[in-house]
């Protein structure tokens, strides 16, 4: 299935939509601030196990999650003072955040670890979904793992296609992904430099 959305007042019906996908174990895909994500409900692991297989990732390697606000965050992740000050400061945008997970996060996608990385993405589609599910959602970037990070589903063959079952196609994006900066470390450290600049 493929929609459209109004890119800055999601139509609630199409809203609603998604959110019956996914929370029947669907997994999507959809437009962030940065790349095209695909994405399914955090609690539903028959889900995240799709995803899994459809990226043909080795070694379970650890997923982020896409949240709402900050105090959505708190929820699922700790956030030392020094943490929230930046976070505050950059979010929403172009980042992903490593912190510590908490242990109301789903253990079946983390790091060894026990660490998450977060996002609060700069649009409003996205912000729509996770509000209207109530939970956060799984973000990685849609292509197979190795291979180049597509800049539009229509990208995507057929027999990839019939492996998603909702398709948010909103044309092209830039095909520059989320700067990814460890909190866990002190200082903190960027370990992709993306479209977001960062800077202590």
């Amino acid at each position: 299935m493929i929609i459209n959305l109004n890119q800055q007042n999601p139509e609630p019906k199409k809203i609603e939509q998604i959110v019956t996908v996914l929370k029947n174990g669907g997994i999507v895909v959809y437009p962030t601030d940065t790349i095209y994500g695909l994405g399914c409900d955090i609690f539903n692991k028959p889900a995240i196990e799709k995803i899994y297989r459809f990226k043909k990732r080795e070694g379970k390697k650890p997923l982020s999650i896409m949240c709402a606000d900050i105090k959505d965050i708190s929820k699922y992740a700790l956030i030392p003072d020094y943490a929230f000050v930046l976070l505050k400061r950059y979010l929403p945008g172009p980042y992903t955040f490593i912190l510590k997970a908490k242990n109301s996060m789903p253990g079946s996608f983390l790091s060894k670890n026990k660490t998450v990385g977060v996002r609060i993405p700069a649009n409003t589609i996205c912000l729509e979904i996770i509000k209207a599910l109530g939970s956060p959602i799984i973000t990685t970037s849609l292509n197979l793992s190795g291979e180049p990070v597509l800049s539009s589903p229509s990208q995507l063959n057929k027999e990839v296609k019939n492996q998603i079952d909702l398709i948010i196609d909103q044309g092209s994006l830039p095909q520059i992904a989320s700067t990814i900066v460890d909190l866990t470390a002190d200082p903190p450290k960027i370990l992709r430099q993306g479209s977001g600049e960062f800077a202590l």
